[in-house]
């Protein structure tokens, strides 16, 4: 009987040191924190955009269709919102990238139309915030990627035996990850004309 009790302790002590839950925690928290990089990076973005707009304006005031989805993608952007405790749903996640990507989209199409305008692209002021928007636009894939880092860390831990087994216990499901939209159109190399 003593024995029973002995291998009965030695298995609690051990299932609980290696239960995961205070590394589920850790997890979760990396997650909700790389996640709040990422909407502060696009929060940047969106702070930037109306500077570059109303300069651009002022050079290209034709260009009206352009800049009003300019003006409509930040719109939506700003509209779709998504917190970090609707990480587990790639709905909502699909969502927001979906917004995202618009916008990114659309300051593409706002940034071509300074080539009509070599006064524009010599302008210090639109120089500056295209910079400032290329640089952003780096912070967010890095900030994406961490996102992405710490997503797949919590996922492998919380499906992982034994720990999948504390998951369960406490309802502790898989985070939604950022996906691509349109994988076959990526994977065409893009067409450069001179």
């Amino acid at each position: 009987m003593k024995m029973l009790i002995h291998i009965l302790v030695v298995f609690v002590a051990l299932t609980l040191s290696g239960c995961g839950y205070n590394a589920m925690q850790s997890g979760d928290e990396q997650v909700k924190a790389a996640w709040a990089e990422v909407v502060n990076q696009y929060q940047r973005r969106a702070d930037l955009v109306p500077n570059l707009v109303n300069v651009v304006k002022g050079y290209a005031a034709h260009e009206k269709e352009v800049l009003e989805n300019v003006t409509n993608a930040r719109a939506k952007v700003g509209s779709v919102n998504i917190s970090a405790d609707q990480l587990n749903n790639q709905e909502a996640l699909n969502s927001f990238a979906k917004a995202q990507s618009e916008m990114s989209s659309a300051l593409s199409r706002l940034l071509v139309v300074s080539e009509n305008y070599p006064q524009l692209k010599a302008d210090g002021v639109f120089r500056d915030l295209q910079a400032q928007i290329e640089g952003t636009e780096n912070r967010i894939t890095v900030a994406r990627n961490r996102y992405i880092q710490s997503v797949a860390s919590y996922n492998t831990l919380i499906r992982s035996f034994p720990s999948n087994l504390t998951a369960n216990y406490f309802s502790y499901t898989t985070k939604a990850n950022f996906t691509v939209e349109n994988e076959k159109e990526i994977s065409k190399a893009p067409e450069v004309k001179f």
